[in-house]
């Protein structure tokens, strides 16, 4: 049971340091944004960074706001040698 629970925090704090960067398409002004305190632009894409552990829950808001994922990457912070 230790050596499982140590398995387990190791890999969830490795997961949860990890940036993903979202590229999407056709966010636009609805209801929903009307509400909000700043307007949405409609542009050809949007580069939106988002944590790991938040990638699910900015998918459902990117979907809601009327936006198409294009592509999801990884965000790398030192390119590897």
């Amino acid at each position: 049971m230790l050596g499982l629970s140590l398995l387990t925090k190791a890999s969830s704090s490795t997961t949860d340091n990890r940036m993903f960067v979202y590229e999407v398409e056709g966010l636009r002004q609805n209801d929903q944004t009307e509400q909000r305190s700043y307007p949405i632009r409609n542009s050809s894409t949007t580069l939106i960074q988002v944590p790991f552990n938040r990638m699910n829950e900015m998918m459902q808001n990117i979907t809601r706001l009327g936006g198409k994922i294009v592509a999801i990457r990884p965000l790398t912070g030192t390119p590897e040698a």
